[in-house]
């Protein structure tokens, strides 16, 4: 460790932070075998929160001691034997359960401490790591997951994503952030990366410089979702791509050392960003970079929410993409070993994660792809799939986490083919679902954003499991959070009532007009009418 922890010394630090000065977080790693020897048993209570560093967390309930471990993917960019690799994972240790998540990481379930040294020996031997995977400390970096094949990139993305993220692997000076650290970096012009909902975020920039038009990047910090979301704000700086590491080291530097240490609920960068302002923010880096030229041109044209179903040309003549809907992002590992086969027999084994919880296969010859795809498995994971299933998105759930109050994962999955089967409308609307306030389903940028609660019901005894709606969230021009419609729905009734509210968009909406621009033409008030009107044909009056 090369710095100095002057807030050590600070009076009003959290419980967490003082348990952090006692042991830095990557210190489990060097636990991990001896607890792996001895049992679960042995692992004192104190140390399970450690666990995160690891890419670990407990599963409930915790005394069960089964972990869900999540593997960084930089940029979603998966090599054929590392996907082998961790589809083996999967049916070996974690019950065949392969998940994708919002960040463009594979999750793993039902794992012991018994299994976890040699799961690090296969992942470490692919080049793959689930350090830092979870934790107060830079997490797996966002990217474009067209990243070298894109034809809407400014430039490759890969070397860059690659030598930021390993820099910040198990770096004993960036170990201690006062909470989780989110960074993307893509150069794609339909925002592939969700700049916006990460604390830093590096977005394709063009900027003259000497007489030349030079690539760059704009450089956004401070966003974030959970229960007080944030969009990110854009800094008057451009980035040069040979720049970019040392932007990124001079960000979380200033996290690192003014970061918020005294509340949990205030120790993300961006109350740190909404207090100073961007204007400081920029004073306080280039005090740490030097000087940083002003902003060029801006060459993010539009948002395209992660999504890339359909076989599309690459920017390499003769070779094609074709993006396949994983629903709900959930794969079983023998699935995944056919995709492997199939990624191997038609392209060059790659396999790309996207922030939709979905797959992408690059580098497929032209003349390849009409007989890949009469491949079976496509007849699940679709490359054109229903407009609901399609664009539908879930966090993990109370199945797996601790956090969650309801179950999330295979009812998204139900209500969403329900949905399809019932309502049949010219542009895709996007669900996503959470089962708690925090934001691994990303509800807040969801057209229809729907989000767990416990509520009383007179139908049954005790709390039971039910939903709030949210509408109109957006990452287009800036982003815009979903908002509140009033109104607790119990989750039996969640299907039919949004059945019956899409019923209307569809009757109420212009052609090809989607719920994004549908939500600010028609406004909020006008469909908490509607909402008020199906929840009192739908709902038993006892219930709502």
């Amino acid at each position: 460790m090369a710095y100095v922890k002057h807030w050590a010394q600070e009076e009003k630090l959290n419980e967490t932070e003082k348990q952090k000065l006692e042991m830095d977080g990557l210190e489990i790693l060097k636990l991990i075998p001896r607890y792996a020897k001895e049992g679960f048993a042995s692992i004192p209570k104190e140390h399970w929160s450690y666990f995160k560093w690891a890419g670990l967390y407990l599963q409930k309930p915790k005394e069960d001691g089964y972990f869900m471990m999540r593997v960084n993917v930089p940029s979603g960019v998966l090599r054929h034997e590392q996907v082998i690799a961790l589809a083996n994972i999967a049916r070996d240790y974690g019950r065949g359960i392969f998940d994708i998540t919002t960040r463009q990481a594979v999750q793993f379930h039902w794992l012991q401490i018994e299994d976890i040294p040699d799961i690090y020996d296969r992942l470490e031997r692919v080049g793959l790591s689930s350090v830092g995977a979870c934790g107060d400390i830079t997490r797996t970096i966002m990217g474009n997951p067209l990243a070298g094949i894109d034809p809407h990139e400014l430039l490759d993305t890969q070397s860059i994503v690659q030598d930021v993220y390993q820099f910040f692997q198990s770096n004993e000076d960036f170990s201690n952030l006062p909470r989780k650290y989110k960074m993307s970096i893509s150069s794609n012009i339909h925002n592939a990366a969700h700049a916006e909902i990460n604390c830093v975020a590096f977005t394709p920039a063009v900027k003259e410089i000497d007489g030349k038009e030079t690539v760059g990047f704009h450089l956004k910090v401070g966003g974030g979702l959970s229960s007080r979301p944030y969009l990110a704000q854009q800094l008057d700086v451009f980035v040069l791509p040979e720049r970019v590491k040392e932007v990124a080291i001079a960000v979380t530097t200033l996290f690192r050392d003014y970061g918020y240490r005294a509340k949990r609920t205030r120790a993300r960068l961006k109350f740190l960003v909404a207090d100073w302002g961007v204007d400081t923010f920029k004073e306080k880096l280039v005090e740490l970079t030097g000087p940083l030229p002003s902003r060029g041109e801006d060459k993010l044209e539009n948002w395209n929410a992660g999504y890339f179903y359909g076989v599309h040309p690459q920017k390499q003549p003769g070779l094609s993409y074709v993006g396949l809907n994983v629903p709900v992002g959930r794969l079983q590992a023998e699935e995944v070993l056919e995709l492997a086969r199939i990624s191997k027999e038609y392209g060059n084994g790659e396999i790309r994660t996207c922030n939709s919880q979905n797959l992408i296969i690059p580098n497929v010859p032209d003349e390849k792809v009409e007989t890949m795809l009469q491949e079976t498995l496509f007849d699940r994971i679709r490359v054109e799939p229903p407009h609901f299933i399609g664009y539908s998105v879930s966090c993990t759930g109370i199945e797996y986490c601790n956090l969650a109050l309801v179950e999330t994962k295979e009812r998204m999955r139900v209500i969403a083919e329900y949905l399809d089967e019932e309502v049949s409308v010219d542009v895709p609307v996007r669900l996503h679902m959470v089962g708690c306030p925090n934001s691994c389903g990303q509800r807040q940028i969801a057209d229809i954003g729907l989000q767990g609660i416990k509520m009383k019901s007179r139908e049954q005894k005790g709390l039971v499991d039910a939903f709030e709606i949210y509408v109109g969230g957006t990452l287009q021009d800036g982003g815009h959070f979903n908002e509140k419609l009033k109104g607790k729905i119990e989750a039996g009734y969640l299907a039919p009532v949004l059945r019956e509210f899409l019923l209307h968009f569809k009757e109420a909406k212009q052609p090809q007009e989607n719920f994004h621009h549908f939500y600010h033409r028609v406004g909020k008030d006008s469909l908490q009418q509607v909402l008020d009107g199906i929840l009192a044909d739908v709902l038993p009056s006892a219930a709502s």
